[in-house]
């Protein structure tokens, strides 16, 4: 049987205290219990025993619930642990008294943490049987008062680990799916980038390759020929540095459905409220206008995380009615506003950049506070 984990194997040093806290936390239950080991009326002897089984349960406990849910442990050792859980749980609620019952949830807790839901439901139902018949004496005593205070707390402490494994899990696969996406992605974009650099290059050093050749055997006889085949290759590699550079220019060229992207990473990591639309609008533009834009984007919303303090951040796009008019890109936030100074560097490269394309950028304090930002290009007719 195998048995999933509930916790992440990459955890960070917080995540770790984080959990460890929330285990020592709901140990204080154990309250009634360990009042009763020392108060009760015990001997010395019994007292040694249920304390060192009490013990070993924490123990067991903990191994479950904080080590295997980090670092899985063989189902051998899961199991039994399990075992060893609900036989000092069944034996020490029948030696030392009701107190000792609260010990069947934290076992039906265990399940539902370390088990797969097709044994961890049997798992729970066992528990909650185990724990009735031992709490009315095997029905010779009333059963409300163990079914409010042991009974709802095991169902619902077991069923509550089921369905934050099954979660949890569910957000795993969904993190390795996205990076498989990811990897996917960075794979098909390194065959596009082989295929260009091939489409760019592969004829053009077979050339220069053929007339270095032709230039070489042609030397020392015929030398004006030689020459001749020179000046083609110069020619040929001066094309083909510039279809490089051409090439390399649409590479780093940003968009903006990938900008969009990073403004709302960046304003979520910052802390600031972000509204923004889920993709830009369907307008078309030539490719150094939206380059043009999307550099408007990033400009921006780098001013309002590093300048603006600003706790929500709005960007909107307002589309043209008919082509050739122009597309608008609006940024505001409810920081401190302008700073009345002269323009920056920032600004002043974004505008002349905006201008390059038929473009314009203005900026002025919000309406109610705050900087705004509008940054326009026109759309292809």
């Amino acid at each position: 049987m195998r048995t999933p984990i509930v916790g992440d194997s990459t955890e960070t040093p917080w995540q770790k205290w984080s959990k460890g806290a929330m285990v020592a936390v709901w140990l204080i239950f154990l309250g009634g219990a360990v009042r009763d080991l020392w108060s009760g009326d015990h001997s010395s002897r019994t007292v040694a025993l249920a304390a060192a089984g009490l013990a070993a349960f924490l123990g067991a406990y903990v191994t479950l619930v904080y080590r295997h849910t980090r670092t899985p442990l063989p189902g051998r050792t899961v199991r039994s642990c399990l075992g060893l859980l609900f036989a000092l749980a069944l034996v020490l609620s029948l030696t030392m008294g009701p107190e000792w019952l609260v010990l069947f949830v934290y076992v039906a807790v265990a399940n539902g943490a370390v088990l797969p839901a097709r044994y961890a439901v049997p798992g729970v139902v066992l528990c909650v049987l185990a724990l009735a018949l031992v709490g009315t004496g095997f029905g010779t005593r009333p059963w409300w008062g163990v079914w409010t205070s042991f009974v709802i707390p095991c169902l619902l402490g077991g069923f509550a680990l089921i369905s934050a494994r099954k979660t949890i899990r569910t957000l795993r696969e969904l993190r390795e799916a996205r990076a498989v996406v990811a990897q996917l992605a960075a794979n098909e974009e390194r065959l596009r980038l082989a295929r260009d650099l091939h489409d760019l290059l592969g004829h053009s050093l077979s050339l220069i390759t053929l007339k270095s050749e032709l230039a070489g055997r042609m030397l020392p006889a015929r030398p004006e020929e030689a020459a001749a085949q020179v000046a083609d290759i110069e020619q040929v590699s001066r094309q083909a540095l510039v279809d490089v550079r051409e090439a390399i220019g649409g590479y780093r060229r940003p968009t903006l459905a990938v900008e969009l992207a990073g403004a709302r990473t960046a304003l979520d990591t910052a802390g600031i409220e972000a509204e923004l639309p889920p993709r830009p609008p369907s307008v078309p533009l030539a490719p150094e206008q939206g380059a043009a834009l999307a550099w408007a984007l990033r400009e921006a919303v780098t001013n309002v995380v590093r300048h603006s303090g600003a706790a929500r951040c709005t960007v909107s796009f307002q589309a043209p009615d008919a082509g050739g008019e122009p597309l608008r890109l609006t940024v505001a936030d409810d920081g401190k506003g302008p700073s009345g100074g002269a323009e920056g560097n920032g600004l002043s490269g974004l505008r002349e950049r905006l201008e390059l394309v038929g473009g314009a950028l203005s900026t002025s304090a919000g309406a109610s506070g705050g900087f705004t930002l509008c940054a326009t290009v026109p759309s292809v007719p």
